[in-house]
């Protein structure tokens, strides 16, 4: 409790003397409760105390850490700091002292250099940089003799110790479990002094950038190439299944996979970033910008995102692809024996840096597209998606899943890509099916809204586009998805739905959109959908002759008191479950969970684009006249508020689910059913009825048939060329980056950091204000 000198080196230096701690010894021997005692009593300690171990640091990193003792002093005082700078976070009054030049405790004989005009954070995140190239505690030394004098650490160009081989290096040093283990735990002190974006309430302005961020990762870092590789590369190399040897990994503790966590969350903290807000560059390099802005360096101040949106070589996108892949596939590879293969956790932060490969580098976008490969992204977010639909802990992963997904249906490659068959066997809790990755993805996404949880209603939207975006691809859909697209369109056009809430219809649009787009581009090989459409030929004619009366509609919302699910199971023949799935389970109770801030509306997330005939792509003014009717309809989601976090869910969420709309903020009227009824696009759908549903009963009367695969043969053969209205074009609505989705990453990439930090439990009991922490 007594202020003690800065000079008094016999009380600091017991802080990080000691030789034999970990990071868990630390948390344990320096309780929350007393570093916040410091920091109200005596505040001149606490500052000392950080400004003291960043010396140590700062110590370290210009000494080299050659002898063992320099090394475990480092590492003390970057278990201590990454101990105490929450706490210094937490209270808005210290935010500023890391930036402050003057430390609280005096130096003792003035400022001998001009270091020392230097801010606390900036010494700090230099001192890490250089510490994790440093020769013989992070990366292999290069020199041979001991005679040699050790390598002075200014001189080194840490482009040669990059970690890992991949990206733009070709080397792949020798594995040292000793140097996993420190690089580890200076990643974990830097993600800890990034980790200040927690302790600030999530705001509509996600431009402000994170300070630690933003300095980490400017020119003043000189690592700042060699680390962003080293991050890429450790993560994207690594295969967890261990040389193939079964239960290899319960026998040898894996140093690497600690690393790779940590490398995979610092990369995307240092990639947050709001592209809506930059003049980013586009596929060729250029800025998008007006002439006004040529002063301006192409391309983002922030290198991290710089460099990631400059990698092009085919073989750097190959390795990067290939690494995500196997990792997202981890967890779905079944072996015949139990538990034989280790599984990793780190599928979330995977997903957030794939997102912002895609964002950022069209080119890999692309690249991704141009073959195959795409599916085995594809494959391993379904499952996700499938896997975690019941389990409210998991929205987030659900939202994230379906934001890559409509990000990559923008693109046309993305809907061919689909035809290809579907033989990989990963167990599903879906009906068995024979047919293509199309069909796998409107199973999953059938299951989803019919079975998920009622958190993930706002997606519906974002679900429904992909599919719309896909369609005009699609060569043939097998009979079991063409029946899940009939069911859905069947549960939300009933009338208890459609006037339930103010913009169920628009559901109903995207549906006939598919339909549409199938029978007029890909009419040839589709006969299990139009089989299915004649058949349930009464739910488009039930549309058609949609009651608009005020009495009708009030009786088609009486219905709903004697249907209380939104959407029923009944009528879906499901089927046996493929075989060794387990159904979705809901979140164990307790489970802790963080809040996320409401995501835009599916007109902010995406702009329509329309395809021409040659295939390329022209934006659309957002006022067009297209259905379904966006523009004009005041959002379900609030659009004045969506920063009001969690405390808005349940009320969102009553709001959007048609059963509880009855808060008496708005009711339907025979106008507002007209406005959209009169749009709804039926023409072609009619049509086809007319022409084929006599050919189809006369032959069933003529040849007594109730044989399915007769008629389908009929409808195989069949052609309606000349019959249907002229096709409509191609509308695609392409996900456009937005400060919505930005602060919507922010806060779920923050969440997944904190719930996945347990051991030590860096930020657990702090005052974050990002997102609130719930149990189960």
């Amino acid at each position: 409790s007594q202020p003690v000198e800065a000079t008094d080196d016999a009380f600091w230096d017991q802080f990080w003397a000691d030789t034999a701690t970990s990071v868990q010894d630390v948390f344990a021997l320096v309780p929350a409760a007393e570093i916040r005692a410091v920091r109200e009593e005596s505040p001149s300690n606490l500052a000392t105390l950080c400004y003291k171990a960043v010396e140590k640091l700062v110590q370290g990193a210009e000494s080299g850490c050659h002898t063992e003792k320099e090394r475990q002093i480092v590492l003390n005082c970057c278990r201590l700091l990454t101990r105490i700078l929450p706490y210094i976070f937490e209270d808005p009054d210290w935010r500023g002292f890391f930036w402050s030049t003057v430390p609280g405790a005096g130096r003792g004989g003035g400022d001998e250099d001009d270091e020392n005009a230097r801010p606390l954070a900036e010494s700090l995140l230099l001192a890490v940089a250089d510490l994790l190239f440093c020769p013989d505690f992070t990366v292999q030394s290069h020199r041979r003799s001991t005679v040699d004098t050790a390598e002075d650490i200014h001189s080194i160009d840490s482009c040669e110790y990059i970690w890992e081989a991949g990206v733009g290096f070709a080397h792949s040093p020798q594995p040292n479990y000793i140097h996993d283990l420190n690089r580890t735990e200076l990643l974990k002190l830097l993600l800890t002094c990034f980790s200040e974006a927690m302790y600030l309430p999530p705001s509509s302005d996600s431009s402000n950038t994170n300070p630690w961020v933003q300095f980490f990762c400017s020119t003043e870092n000189r690592h700042a190439l060699p680390l962003f590789t080293s991050l890429l590369n450790v993560v994207c190399a690594y295969d967890p299944v261990g040389y193939g040897i079964p239960y290899n990994h319960l026998l040898f503790s894996d140093y690497r996979e600690p690393l790779v966590e940590e490398a995979a969350q610092v990369l995307i903290v240092t990639l947050d970033y709001d592209s809506s807000t930059s003049s980013s560059p586009t596929v060729d390099g250029t800025t998008t910008g007006t002439a006004m802005d040529d002063v301006d360096p192409p391309g983002p101040d922030n290198l991290f995102v710089n460099y990631l949106s400059r990698i092009h070589r085919e073989e750097d996108f190959q390795f990067i692809l290939k690494g995500v892949a196997r990792l997202l596939s981890n967890p779905l590879v079944q072996t015949y024996l139990p538990n034989s293969a280790k599984k990793i956790q780190f599928h979330q932060e995977l997903l957030v840096l794939f997102w912002k490969l895609c964002d950022f580098n069209k080119k890999f976008l692309f690249f991704v597209l141009k073959s195959s490969d795409v599916l085995d992204i594809l494959v391993p977010i379904l499952y996700f998606l499938n896997d975690a639909r019941a389990d409210q802990s998991r929205v987030g992963l659900m939202h994230i899943g379906v934001f890559i997904l409509l990000l990559l249906s923008g693109e046309r490659n993305f809907g061919v890509r689909l035809n290809k068959p579907y033989s990989v066997r990963v167990p599903m809790d879906i009906p068995v099916f024979t047919g293509t990755h199309a069909d796998l993805l409107i199973i999953v996404f059938h299951k989803i809204i019919t079975s998920g949880h009622q958190r993930l209603q706002p997606l519906f939207d974002c679900l429904l586009t992909i599919v719309v975006n896909v369609s005009p691809y699609l060569k043939s859909l097998s009979m079991v998805a063409a029946n899940k697209l009939l069911h859905l369109l069947e549960a939300f056009s009933t009338t208890w739905f459609l006037f339930s809430a103010v913009q169920n219809h628009h559901l109903v649009f995207f549906l006939l959109e598919v339909f549409n787009n199938i029978i007029q581009y890909q009419f040839d090989g589709n006969s299990n959908l139009v089989y299915a459409v004649i058949r349930k030929r009464n739910v488009f004619h039930q549309l058609a002759n949609l009651p608009t009366d005020s009495q009708s509609i009030q009786k088609g919302l009486q219905r709903k008191k004697k249907t209380p699910e939104p959407i029923s199971r009944t009528n879906s023949q499901d089927g046996v479950s493929m075989e060794g799935s387990r159904p979705a389970a809901p979140a164990e109770p307790g489970t802790l969970k963080t809040s996320l801030v409401a995501t835009p509306g599916i007109d902010k997330l995406t702009e329509k684009s329309q395809v021409s005939e040659d295939g390329t792509m022209r934006s659309l003014e957002p006022e067009s006249s297209q259905p379904p009717p966006e523009g004009n309809l005041p959002s379900a989601v609030s659009d004045g508020e969506p920063w009001s976090g969690e405390a808005s869910h349940p009320r969102r969420d009553r709001r959007r689910l048609s059963s509880a709309s009855s808060s008496g903020q708005w009711t339907p009227t025979p106008d507002w059913v007209m406005s959209w009824k009169s749009k709804l696009p039926l023409q072609t759908i009619m049509r086809l009825l007319q022409v084929l549903v006599p050919q189809v009963e006369k032959i069933c009367i003529d040849k007594g048939l109730t044989d399915e695969s007769e008629i389908l043969k009929f409808l195989q053969h069949g052609t309606l060329v000349g019959l249907l209205p002229v096709p409509h074009p191609i509308l695609i609505r392409k996900y456009q980056a937005n400060s919505g989705t930005a602060m919507w990453f922010r806060t779920y990439m923050w969440g997944v950091i904190y719930l996945r930090n347990v051991d030590p439990p860096i930020w657990y009991d702090t005052d974050v204000k990002l997102f609130e922490i719930q149990r189960v």
